[in-house]
């Protein structure tokens, strides 16, 4: 660490007052000199008294968590290991998209005193905000110059997703344990794992009837059913350029990110397995083998640096990258939007690949914009708008249409809404037993 010598802006203030003094009383070179030696002399002195600031310490954490939209503390410790008081200035120094309050502060250190200044961090982005460097200004007790040294501290603040959408977990919750309770009750005709034998009923599927236990028994038997518990969810979050798109709060990627947040909290509760995987052109996060409290803590780590790329989504790669994570059939939650993503012609063969070994939620982000646009028609510029947006409703609801044919669910809803709707379609194939 190298010192460095300062001067302040008293100084300057005191060379024009010298410089007045000497224009109205020693016009001369004589005059200059004898203020300008003075002026030199007086600062080279404030130099020289004032603290040693290569004897002050300065530490803090390395790293620090905080969700988009909260505040984190991130304190300095200070300490004077000289044997002179030292009074100058901090400047602690950020990203300016860390959100730091206070870049700025006073001290004023006796000898071997220690302090702690309380800074707080308010990120205006996900991702790591870094502070390199932290600068300490020493002034003499004149206030006309000192000296300054740059200190190197890493650290990092993490901005991870907000999480809005969390307070909708509580109920959404209750209505699973719901669910569960009525699915002990044996289900006709549904899901995989096998419950008990029970006379055969008029409706009942003739594929259910248990031959080796019907030849034991007086009567016709059948086999019940009930739901798998320990399910396979695979998320998928587009970072394509169909992801970069703006929404009210943000961009279709970090809506996504809320709908997953929520759809994984929910289905981690009900016992199913919940992976993640991030994609556009290639693997940008993922999560696998992660269960219980720790996954949504996991998840929102892997989603905290994601940024949409404006690269089109390789729907095959896509694809191949999914079914090397997805050995057996499972419910494959691909995050996106239909509205202004991929072409037709690429995004439903990749599709229908995935449709054929798992079942496939499709979501799509929906644009509030493109929906008031729809219903202007003010003027003739309105009605142009109002044309291209129903073009473009048209267009989404066309890809949508063909989804729903080769068997895949879509999920389509604005920003707001989207997470919401994201749960009760998963609570609703665990209702009619397919989860």
């Amino acid at each position: 660490m190298r010192t460095q010598l300062v001067v302040t802006g008293r100084a300057a203030l005191v060379a024009a007052v010298g410089s007045i003094v000497v224009a109205v009383m020693a016009p001369s070179w004589l005059g200059v000199t004898v203020m300008t030696l003075l002026l030199l002399g007086a600062v080279g002195l404030d130099m020289s008294i004032a603290g040693n600031c290569r004897t002050v310490t300065i530490t803090r954490s390395k790293f620090a968590t905080v969700r988009l939209g909260r505040r984190v503390a991130v304190p300095l410790t200070i300490a004077n290991g000289s044997a002179g008081r030292v009074r100058g200035t901090l400047w602690d120094d950020w990203q300016s998209s860390a959100g730091i309050v206070h870049r700025s502060h006073p001290i004023d250190l006796a000898p071997g005193q220690e302090t702690r200044l309380d800074n707080e961090a308010e990120p205006v982005r996900r991702g790591d905000r870094l502070g390199s460097a932290v600068t300490l200004r020493v002034i003499g007790p004149l206030g006309l110059g000192g000296r300054q040294i740059r200190h190197t501290i890493d650290t990092t603040i993490r901005a991870l997703p907000a999480f809005r959408s969390e307070r909708q977990l509580p109920s959404r919750v209750r209505q699973l344990q719901h669910l569960e309770g009525r699915n002990i009750a044996t289900v006709r005709g549904q899901g995989t794992e096998f419950d008990s034998y029970r006379e055969y009923a008029i409706g009942d599927d003739v594929r259910s009837i248990d031959w080796r236990a019907t030849a034991r028994a007086r009567d016709v038997v059948v086999r019940t059913w009930r739901p798998e518990r320990n399910r396979h969810v695979l998320l998928i979050l587009d970072t394509g350029r169909a992801s970069a798109g703006r929404t009210i709060d943000g961009t279709r990627l970090d809506t996504c990110m809320e709908a997953a947040l929520l759809l994984g909290g929910l289905a981690s509760r009900a016992g199913d397995t919940v992976d993640l995987l991030a994609y556009d052109r290639e693997v940008r996060a993922e999560v696998l083998g992660i269960t219980g409290k720790r996954l949504q803590h996991r998840l929102m780590h892997a989603m905290a640096p994601l940024t949409p790329r404006l690269d089109e989504t390789d729907c095959r790669g896509l694809v191949e990258a999914a079914l090397l994570r997805t050995k057996r059939r499972s419910l494959v939650v691909w995050c996106t939007s239909i509205e202004s993503g991929y072409p037709a012609a690429d995004l439903l063969p990749a599709v229908r690949t995935l449709a054929h070994r798992h079942h496939v939620l499709m979501v799509s982000v929906g644009d509030p914009e493109v929906t008031a646009l729809a219903g202007r028609r003010d003027d003739a510029a309105a009605l142009y708008g109002a044309a291209a947006a129903e073009r473009a409703i048209a267009r989404r609801d066309l890809v949508g249409e063909t989804l729903r044919r080769i068997g895949v669910k879509v999920v389509a809803a604005e920003p707001e809404r989207l997470p919401a709707a994201l749960a009760d379609e998963y609570l609703e194939l665990k209702r009619v037993g397919t989860m």
